[in-house]
């Protein structure tokens, strides 16, 4: 496995992230028995993942009392993440990042994953109703208390990235060490403004969606519907508004340089991902110890300039109009 420095940190992380929410269905597909998900998570550690990513959103808190449980014993072996932000009750205060939501969602994540401290904790997502400055000196005083080691944000504009980091020069407090973005073939948007950003300022860049839900897989083709066993079947007309023959393109190119490489589409479309300037890891969403061992796959090997080239020519377009899946 190969490791990164996480930013400007000290601290080193695993090429490739295990996600447990949305697509990876930890805690979701597999919730009827919970043992399998903790088979998930064994196997990536492992196999060398020492960067495990959930929030207290996924399946309300569940995915993160999941990740306690499995963690029992290796917690010492994980970079751990988690998230704050999304409505965690029907109050007016059980949401965003407020100083009095943030202060006690990180207690409650902490009961939930069965540890007295998470190594990164990110915002989720943009508060609008909450100045940056009451957040960031609330993550500044979790860092003071031990309870976090380093925070960052996810789904931030790179403005707000931006004016985060100049709150926090400013005020002589913590700053981000790193963001998490949508970022695959099909949604290449984060190079024009936040790639340039993080390079600059130092930042890591974690991706999620790596192979846009199945996306780009090669099971999946425009003008066919989708397969009956995958997520899509209930998402038939997202999927066709996604699966356009501009996204059908990027997946002949993959399945023609997965052919060539006795490699599978998906572990190529990991491989390009990590091959972009600036990409600290890439989470991946597994729901089966088979599934962990396929994403393994997208790394420890390097695709050719030539192959880069054809997947960048082939999935220019989303650049600038690529979609979050």
């Amino acid at each position: 496995m190969i490791y990164h420095s996480l930013g400007r940190s000290g601290l080193e992380v695993s090429a490739i992230s295990l996600g447990t929410g949305g697509p990876s269905r930890i805690g979701q597909r597999t919730h009827a028995d919970e043992s399998e998900s903790h088979r998930v998570i064994q196997r990536a550690l492992d196999l060398g993942i020492n960067f495990v990513d959930t929030a207290n959103a996924y399946q309300n808190g569940h995915c993160e009392e999941i990740v306690g449980k499995a963690l029992k014993g290796r917690r010492h072996e994980v970079v751990l993440t988690t998230k704050v932000c999304s409505p965690m009750g029907s109050g007016p205060n059980e949401g965003g990042l407020s100083r009095i939501h943030i202060m006690q969602a990180i207690e409650n994540s902490l009961f939930r994953l069965q540890t007295d401290y998470v190594d990164l904790y990110l915002a989720h997502s943009v508060d609008a109703n909450t100045p940056i400055d009451e957040t960031l000196e609330t993550f500044n005083d979790l860092v003071r208390q031990g309870k976090v080691r380093y925070f960052g944000c996810s789904n931030f504009p790179s403005w707000m990235v931006c004016k985060g980091l100049w709150v926090s020069d400013r005020g002589n407090l913590e700053s981000f060490t790193c963001v998490q973005e949508s970022y695959h073939l099909l949604d290449r948007r984060i190079e024009r403004e936040q790639i340039p950003l993080c390079l600059t300022q130092g930042l890591g860049v974690m991706t999620y969606s790596a192979t846009a839900v199945g996306l780009l897989t090669g099971r999946f083709r425009h003008g066919s519907p989708p397969p009956a066993d995958t997520v899509w079947t209930d998402r038939v007309q997202r999927f066709e508004d996604l699966m356009t023959p501009d996204a059908d393109a990027v997946v002949v190119a993959l399945k023609k340089i997965a052919s060539n490489r006795d490699k599978t589409p998906a572990q190529v479309a990991i491989n390009w991902i990590l091959t972009r300037p600036g990409i600290t890891a890439a989470i991946i969403g597994p729901d089966s110890e088979k599934h962990v061992d396929e994403n393994m796959g997208g790394a420890g090997w390097y695709l050719s300039e030539g192959e880069i080239a054809t997947l960048n020519e082939a999935s220019t377009w989303a650049v600038s109009s690529g979609d979050i899946v």
